[in-house]
């Protein structure tokens, strides 16, 4: 039924050809593939494989088509891994006739299209995971990596900070390990990544 007023709500478009449907991911590797459409309309569920495993092999065939997920499914872990793996958009199937209309031809011109509920999902996810994820440091180290970020050496933050140089690499050394980085160069580079340095 999805199917059926979605094919008829795109037909009403006058600037958008149908070229073809399929009711399973089997038939729509093949169709996608026969007739290499500017953009695919792919549900995330479909019989016979996933539309994950459609997006894959237009991807290992190299097919210029791009690929445009609308789906009940929009778990965030499921989405992220869509986008990895070349989707141009994900839509939620709450969106209406004409959100899909614009999407489409975002899709086809280049543009990476999510819709609100996705945009939700995937900003839900990012704030839990940077709030488990972002290493706790103590006051003292705070300190230590953002002298270390003005490009201080080791001799001139412990003079700084009133501590022996010894003092300042135990702290650099416990940074390295909470960042899981070889080098302070690393260890900016990771706190600026985390937001962890202003």
């Amino acid at each position: 039924m999805f199917l059926e007023a979605l094919t008829g709500a795109l037909g009403e478009r006058p600037e958008l050809a149908l070229v073809g449907t399929a009711t399973n991911g089997p038939d729509a590797i093949d169709g996608v593939l026969a007739m290499r459409p500017d953009v695919a309309v792919l549900d995330m569920r479909l019989g016979g494989c996933s539309g994950r495993q459609v997006l894959e092999a237009v991807n290992e065939r190299r097919a210029k088509t791009r690929v445009l997920f609308l789906s009940a499914h929009v778990d965030s872990d499921v989405v992220y891994s869509a986008l990895a793996d070349g989707a141009a958009g994900y839509l939620s199937k709450e969106v209406d006739g004409d959100e899909i209309y614009e999407a489409i031809v975002a899709v086809a011109e280049g543009q990476t299209v999510l819709s609100s509920e996705v945009q939700r999902q995937l900003a839900g996810a990012i704030r839990h995971r940077d709030a488990h994820e972002r290493p706790v440091l103590t006051p003292r180290e705070q300190e230590v990596l953002e002298l270390a970020a003005e490009g201080l050496s080791t001799r001139e933050i412990a003079t700084r900070l009133s501590v022996a140089s010894a003092t300042v690499k135990t702290h650099l050394q416990s940074i390295f390990h909470k960042l899981d980085v070889p080098d302070r160069t690393s260890a900016v580079a990771a706190a600026l990544r985390r937001g962890m340095l202003e």
